[in-house]
């Protein structure tokens, strides 16, 4: 073999082992620095990305720690106005369907009646529930679920129950409650004075079935 050939593959190989040195050296401290800061980067973005996401953070409390969650800039507003509905129409509506009774479709109409005349709500329906089995037992066509105006000559009928609703809780007021009859025995003594106290007794009764 000729040694100016070999002389010139010698040379080749020292230049090509030069050049890999050069680039190692070159390439590699570069990469190193990318990586280092890409490293940095994403830990900076991933703090600032959980500083802002404390406001979603929701912490359990324990006992004796106040704990506070900060909350979106946009809010849902809920008015501070409450209504309160008024109980009392289901409670005697409820009443007067456990017992069958036709005067269920009136509830309304006596608690409304009942605030005209200040009478306690539930009285008309007591009184009712004592004298007709709430208006399953009254003279056919008379509407007087209430046992008024009996006379030796019979009862007063009304047209209807509104009717009678009206008529007897005005009734109860202007001749029991504004005469001084205040309490169920009382209004019983005029009500009914032959009653050995069982129409009282009845009525209270009743009248506790609806609190």
């Amino acid at each position: 073999m000729d040694r100016s050939i070999l002389i010139q593959e010698d040379d080749f190989g020292f230049w090509k082992n030069l050049i890999l040195v050069t680039v190692f050296f070159i390439i590699t401290p570069v990469t190193i620095g990318v990586s280092l800061f890409s490293l940095f980067s994403l830990k900076k973005n991933d703090l600032v990305e959980k500083k802002f996401n404390t406001t979603n953070l929701i912490i359990s409390p324990k006992p004796g720690v106040s704990v506070y969650a900060a909350l979106p800039g946009n809010v849902p507003t809920v008015s501070s106005t409450i209504e309160y509905a008024d109980a009392r129409p289901k409670i005697v509506e409820g009443y007067l369907i456990r017992y069958d009774s036709p005067l269920a479709p009136y509830s309304d109409l006596i608690v409304q009646t009942a605030d005209k005349y200040h009478l306690d709500f539930r009285l008309i329906t007591a009184i009712a529930q004592q004298e007709s089995n709430l208006c399953k037992i009254i003279p056919p066509g008379s509407y007087n679920c209430w046992g008024w105006g009996i006379t030796s000559v019979g009862t007063l009928g009304f047209d209807s129950f509104a009717d009678g609703i009206e008529t007897v809780s005005s009734g109860i007021r202007s001749n029991y409650l504004d005469k001084g009859y205040s309490t169920i025995e009382e209004i019983m003594s005029k009500y009914t004075p032959q009653s050995n106290g069982s129409w009282a007794f009845g009525v209270n009764s009743f009248m506790e079935e609806m609190e």
